[in-house]
């Protein structure tokens, strides 16, 4: 079995900076795939989903400072959840069954997650290799 792969997330100093207020730092921010599951983390706030949930991943971007700097942002409309640390690009993942991962018990779902990683291309194929076994 593979080791997992592991994407760090790609920090603009003024993302970091307004994250660093909330305990969000390059050491707590990744996002890991393996063992059948997709992991991410973003600081305190985590999103644990097995690969097979996992519906589509796309890249997206470019994104407003005001509207994603700073903690983990939850999209009005459709409780989607950002993980943001640049406005440049990220990869969208969409779910199937909707995810806890904004509060800890759980109540509020998402179906869909935006990570900003680093290398955001490697994200998407690693998830589509994952989808298509």
């Amino acid at each position: 079995m593979p080791a997992p792969q592991r994407f760090s997330f790609d920090f603009d100093p003024r993302y970091a900076r307004a994250a660093r207020v909330f305990g969000i730092t390059s050491e707590n921010a990744l996002v890991e795939v393996g063992d059948g599951r997709l992991d991410a983390r973003y600081g305190r706030w985590h999103v644990r989903t097995e690969l097979e949930n996992v519906a589509s991943a796309e890249i997206t971007g470019p994104y407003l400072l005001i509207k994603t700097a700073g903690p983990p942002r939850l999209g009005v409309t459709d409780l989607g959840l950002t993980f943001a640390s640049n406005g440049r690009r990220g990869v969208l993942i969409r779910f199937r069954r909707r995810v806890p991962g904004i509060e800890p018990r759980g109540i509020v779902r998402h179906g869909e997650l935006t990570v900003t990683v680093a290398e955001p291309e490697a994200l998407v194929a690693t998830l589509q290799s994952a989808m298509q076994r």
